[in-house]
């Protein structure tokens, strides 16, 4: 099942010239003359638009407003990598009470995949000179195959003296089946397990991610042993060639994965623990780079796929702690247990 997730060309802008305008409740034409009709806006200034957060639509109800610039771009339409096409950037001014300035651009994204997938997009925005001012994730839910879904990703106010923004690059483009989608709130899966990754941790070469598993259902979660485990790479092929070994110790001592599971039972509410550690060392031979894992928490469950993005460096080994029981663990706001 290929998929992409490259890092695209920057977008250099060609002209920066910020012709700012306040934000009062307008219409404009989205898109950058693209062929989207006007859409009437709520008024959103720039400290506001951390509330546009909805996974983008074929045609938007909410989105920033006013009357924003429109930095063009060096081709009609901007370009397209790998499924994702920018198609306007644009800068929003300060005036009629909005404090500092913001930016947001337009994108499409097509499924050429031959499934549902879920998307996280990362986007960065750039100084003239190229270097990042800021890089901003979007997650598309549900993308259904051969599906094009337009949205926005907004950048906040600078912070401090960051220089303005006059460009756009797609930095990287990740995807998984909507079936095999990690998730860490909301509605609890038809498994009654919600399964997930941090954002781990790193030092010194060693690298520590979480897998977290949570007992949403109504009945108790057995677990006595150690995750399955399969590795992808960008295309998600299976990576050949990389031991995973059961326990972490021989990864890295002191992590407390010491290869001698114990009985574990979750009931509804209760979470468990197991850790990926790996360590990016690089001799001889080709470093591998994989940013898919997926996961199955017991021999009979689902599989999920999450994105530790593995840089194994030329190791070949990835250390599985067993699961244990995560008294630490609160059920953040919004979620919601399976009947």
């Amino acid at each position: 099942m290929p998929t992409a997730s490259r890092t695209a060309p920057a977008i250099t802008v060609l002209a920066a010239a910020l012709l700012l305008a306040a934000c009062g409740s307008q219409t404009y034409s989205p898109g950058g003359g693209t062929g989207g009709g006007p859409v009437q806006a709520e008024a959103l200034c720039p400290s506001d638009f951390s509330r546009y957060g909805s996974p983008p639509s074929s045609e938007p109800s909410v989105r920033p407003s006013g009357t924003p610039t429109a930095l063009p771009l060096p081709s009609v339409g901007g370009t397209a990598e790998d499924g994702v096409k920018i198609a306007t950037l644009y800068a929003w001014g300060p005036e009629s009470g909005c404090a500092g300035v913001a930016y947001s651009a337009d994108f499409e994204l097509t499924n050429q995949q031959s499934e549902t997938a879920t998307y996280t997009l990362t986007f960065g925005f750039l100084s003239a000179s190229g270097g990042a001012v800021d890089n901003v994730d979007r997650t598309v839910e549900a993308v259904g195959p051969g599906r094009t879904v337009k949205g926005t990703v907004v950048m906040g106010e600078p912070v401090g003296n960051a220089p303005e923004v006059t460009g756009i690059e797609v930095i990287k483009i990740r995807s998984v089946p909507e079936a095999e989608a990690s998730s860490a709130s909301g509605t609890c899966p038809k498994s009654g397990m919600r399964l997930y990754a941090d954002q781990g941790d790193a030092a010194m070469g060693l690298r520590v991610v979480g897998l977290h598993l949570v007992n949403c259902g109504t009945g108790p979660v057995q677990l006595n042993g150690y995750p399955k485990l399969t590795i992808q790479d960008e295309d998600h092929r299976a990576v050949d060639g990389v031991r995973i070994l059961q326990g972490t110790d021989q990864i890295s001592t002191g992590l407390g994965g010491d290869g001698r599971p114990q009985p574990v039972v979750l009931r509804p509410g209760e979470a468990a623990l197991a850790e990926l550690a790996w360590r990016n060392t690089t001799q001889a031979g080709a470093p591998v780079n994989a940013p898919y894992v997926r996961v199955w928490a017991t021999p009979a469950a689902d599989p999920v796929m999450v994105t530790p993005e593995l840089d194994l460096g030329t190791t070949g080994k990835l250390g599985v702690g067993s699961w244990r029981k995560d008294e630490t663990h609160r059920e953040p706001a919004g979620t919601t247990a399976r009947p």
